[in-house]
């Protein structure tokens, strides 16, 4: 039996087994490195976030981007855009220096077993382990509008669905959304031969500013202080310390949830976008029929009224829903016995990232409604590795088997014995958030 079984090859999924095969735990992980990277994002497109917070972690911080880059012959400046295809062959230059080889089968179940889990695969094989790790992406959690779910492929699709756009060349194509993965789906776009809209809620399109000098004078720097997710105050908490905004209320952590970070687009994009691609802002989908091999689209316009617009397809660049429900790798019992933060479907978690299933552990988007918004960029996965791998080591000590209670729901305000939950406070700035509406993705940007 192993000490952890981790599920996904991600940045997160990577940095955890690096701190965890460091610690001297016997691990297994399951993943194809870098997946969703390799075959969810169209050759062109850029890393949004500075190449020095885009590290992924070791505990001697020793495999990091800038070194890569030295050995490849290329720099990693500030301010200066790498391409998301230079960032993937990091990832798997880092899996192959820190990590132990990762198993590439499928991993079909995660279910209770005598004194921990068993993860089985898709080949009828499998392994146990006393903890888990489900570190699997965003993947899982695609968000389609209700006005375009339903319909077939060949007329909508969501914008980690493409690694190539090329095949749309000479068509009609409407990109939904207002965030950096819409703005830059629609501009590859149109370079690449196709003729893109942009349809957005918003009334007016946010950009990133360009980056503030790393060098700066000491007022400066403390008026706007660098963090890993931007300059100022706000960001500097989100990034800097996640286990202080986990600390935060519920409400608080909802709130947080539907407005922190919102859409936007990067500084570099923004010439090539507006001279390339036409947009409907104030605009909402509010029905969609195909025929004739097109697609009608009816919208709501700021004025009240509607408008049809006839496309040849849609691109729905709509972010994500943080669901425990679509796991369906997790035993049902199991997934349902797993306590969720209130006004989401995202697992509450302790500090060191434990769910109230003792000795299953969660990492990336699913943990942002427990520490924030830096766990939906590769930037958090260096807090994430450090204290999951202390939160996996706590319970190896601790010995406990894993049980499956009756069904929880939200986790309650207020202090719990640490033997019955985790820790009920916590925070999040991007996953769903339920309001009279229903659930709210995390948009992409």
């Amino acid at each position: 039996m192993y000490d952890v079984a981790v599920i996904g090859a991600g940045p997160y999924g990577l940095s955890i087994a690096a701190h965890a095969a460091a610690a001297g735990l016997s691990l297994k992980v399951f993943g194809r490195a870098m997946a969703s990277w390799r075959d969810h994002m169209p050759d062109g497109m850029f890393l949004k976030s500075e190449p020095w917070s885009s590290n992924l972690s070791d505990p001697a911080a020793a495999h990091t981007l800038a070194r890569f880059g030295a050995e490849r012959g290329f720099e990693t400046v500030h301010g200066s855009p790498l391409p998301i295809g230079a960032f993937t062959d990091y990832g798997l230059w880092f899996a192959r220096h820190a990590v132990p080889e990762a198993d590439e089968r499928t991993v079909t179940l995660v279910a209770p077993a005598d004194g921990g889990f068993r993860v089985e695969t898709a080949d009828g094989g499998g392994v146990t382990a006393r903890t888990v790790v489900l570190a699997v992406g965003v993947m899982p959690f695609v968000h389609i509008p209700e006005a375009l779910a339903g319909l077939p492929s060949r007329y909508v699709t969501h914008s980690s669905g493409h690694s190539d756009l090329g095949g749309f060349r000479g068509k009609d194509v409407t990109v939904v959304g207002a965030g950096q993965a819409a703005l830059e789906t629609a501009t590859l776009l149109a370079e690449q031969g196709a003729r893109p809209r942009l349809v957005a809620r918003t009334d007016r399109l946010n950009w990133n500013t360009v980056p503030q000098p790393l060098e700066r004078g000491p007022l400066r720097s403390l008026r706007t202080p660098h963090s890993g997710l931007g300059t100022g105050w706000t960001s500097w908490v989100w990034s800097e310390i996640p286990w202080a905004v986990r600390k935060l209320p519920a409400s608080t952590r909802a709130h947080i949830a539907s407005t922190a970070l919102g859409p936007a687009g990067a500084w570099w994009l923004r010439e090539r976008y507006e001279s390339r691609v036409p947009a409907l802002l104030g605009h909402s989908l509010r029905g969609a029929e195909a025929g004739g091999g097109r697609l009608r689209l009816t919208l709501n316009t700021p004025g009240g009224g509607t408008e049809t617009v006839d496309t040849d397809h849609v691109v729905a660049a709509t972010g994500f829903t943080p669901d425990l429900d679509r796991l369906a790798l997790l035993d049902t019992p199991l997934r349902s016995a797993v306590g969720t933060v209130p006004g989401t479907r995202a697992p509450e978690l302790s500090a060191g990232f434990e769910s109230s299933a003792p000795g299953l552990f969660f990492a990336g988007l699913l943990t942002a409604p427990s520490f924030g918004p830096s766990m939906r960029f590769v930037y958090g996965a260096t807090f994430t590795a450090r204290r999951l791998v202390a939160g996996v080591r706590r319970r190896l000590r601790a010995g406990a088997a894993v049980r499956v209670p009756r069904p929880a729901g939200p986790v309650p305000s207020g202090p719990v014995p640490a033997a019955a939950t985790p820790a009920t406070s916590a925070t999040s700035a991007s996953p769903a958030v339920t309001s009279a509406e229903g659930p709210r993705p995390v948009r992409e940007g």
